[in-house]
């Protein structure tokens, strides 16, 4: 049922060190520039590689879900994996039949495709994040 992976969500503290990290020290070329995603709480950015992304979210506001995360993890670290599905509401409803905790309706994620997240507590303590893929791709 899941797709290729789409990315890796980290969780940083400060997305422009995190930024000059990925591009200084490991020589990444393809960063894309900061942006807010005020709805989802988080300012993200993506760092593009042959196979996948990193995509890098900081906290966007009092509310953002990311404050937690980094309260326990200071420095930062992975938050979630991003898996593609063909139709995201067919996938929250079969992972809601397998016994999974989907954590919210569908709504639109930082590639412009509505994604949900599943409860870290029913898949072996991993954030997961299911992204509809983008329907030309298919």
């Amino acid at each position: 049922m899941i797709g290729p992976l789409n990315h890796v969500g980290v969780a940083v503290p400060d997305i422009d060190k995190a930024i000059a990290f990925y591009r200084d020290v490991l020589g990444a070329t393809d960063i894309t520039e900061p942006k807010d995603l005020p709805p989802q709480g988080v300012t993200y950015a993506f760092v593009n590689l042959p196979s996948g992304q990193v995509e890098l979210i900081q906290p966007y506001g009092e509310k953002s879900p990311i404050i937690k995360f980094l309260e326990r993890n200071p420095k930062g670290g992975q938050h979630h994996i991003c898996f593609e599905v063909d139709d995201i509401r067919e996938a929250s409803i079969k992972m809601a039949e397998r016994g999974m905790r989907v954590l919210n309706e569908p709504r639109i994620g930082a590639h412009g495709t509505l994604v949900v997240f599943l409860h870290p507590g029913d898949a072996g303590g991993v954030l997961i994040e299911l992204m509809e893929s983008h329907k030309e791709d298919h």
